[in-house]
């Protein structure tokens, strides 16, 4: 049985699931630049090049989560090049009420964070390019320092246009909330078949398919000891693509090793993690 995702395993959409359709939508439209790819009655999908990125669901009747339960730290959008992230950040800073949650360069990468009207984190980040990464063995280097975010948009964008949709945007990673992160490693290293590239002490794990610095990650910093979610707005599903169905077969394989319950349509690949997080292999 193979141990590992395939190297070309890469993330899909994530589903949120909103009190105010509308509202949301207009902000992933607005910032991040989104553009609808397909709707359906209470769902929107958003993204680019006809690839849906976030898949929003109208959910009135439910409440929102606590900031300290399992789910969602963030979506992080990958844009191809500083140029579109600059533009997008230019962009978010024209929403009215935008809550900027800061920068960070990672050394793999320059990212930006906000926080969506429902209170879902936001990354937005470009990497630098991967012969830069520094590894250890298995463990890429990953830091976080501040810089500049007037000075990132005036070198890359300066007086250029923001406007437009951020072609080869992708949903680079995922970063949950969880009760504790041997677990969470027991689950997405051992099980799932991720293979972990860093670690802060025992409060996240990052993990990855093919070599990238984090498809992945899970922390405590709000959320230590968290038990299983509520049904609550929020983080509706994280969708991962595995290419091919040998690679969907061995993670069934290995998910079914370890009594992980699954549905299983043939295509896709249903399960929860230990929190009850949705996650699905397609």
């Amino acid at each position: 049985m193979n141990d590992l995702l395939p190297d070309a395993t890469h993330m899909g959409p994530v589903t949120l699931r909103t009190a105010d359709l509308a509202r949301l939508e207009h902000w992933y439209q607005a910032g991040p630049g989104l553009v609808q790819v397909a709707e359906s009655p209470g769902v929107v999908e958003l993204g680019v090049d006809g690839r849906t990125l976030v898949r929003l669901e109208a959910a009135p009747d439910l409440r929102g989560p606590n900031p300290q339960d399992a789910g969602l730290f963030h979506t992080a959008v990958l844009y191809p090049d500083h140029t579109s992230l600059a533009a997008a950040v230019v962009r978010m800073t024209q929403i009215p009420g935008m809550v900027f949650a800061g920068v960070g360069d990672h050394h793999v990468s320059q990212a930006f964070y906000f926080v969506d009207p429902d209170g879902n984190g936001v990354e937005l980040y470009v990497d630098r390019p991967r012969e830069s990464w520094q590894w250890q063995g298995d463990r890429v280097h990953m830091t976080t320092e501040g810089f500049d975010p007037s000075a990132f948009v005036a070198e890359h964008l300066g007086s250029g246009d923001a406007t437009g949709t951020p072609a080869g945007a992708v949903v680079g990673h995922v970063h949950l909330q969880v009760g504790d992160v041997p677990t969470a490693r027991q689950f997405y290293v051992d099980a799932l078949g991720f293979a972990e590239t860093a670690a802060y002490g025992s409060q996240a794990v990052f993990v990855s398919a093919g070599g990238y610095h984090h498809h992945m990650a899970m922390n405590t910093w709000n959320s230590a000891g968290a038990g299983r979610r509520a049904n609550t707005l929020g983080l509706g599903l994280v969708d991962i693509v595995v290419p091919g169905a040998d690679g969907l077969g061995a993670a069934r394989e290995r998910l079914a090793a370890r009594g992980v319950q699954t549905a299983d349509d043939g295509r896709t690949l249903s399960f929860d993690d230990p929190w009850g997080n949705r996650i699905r292999l397609r």
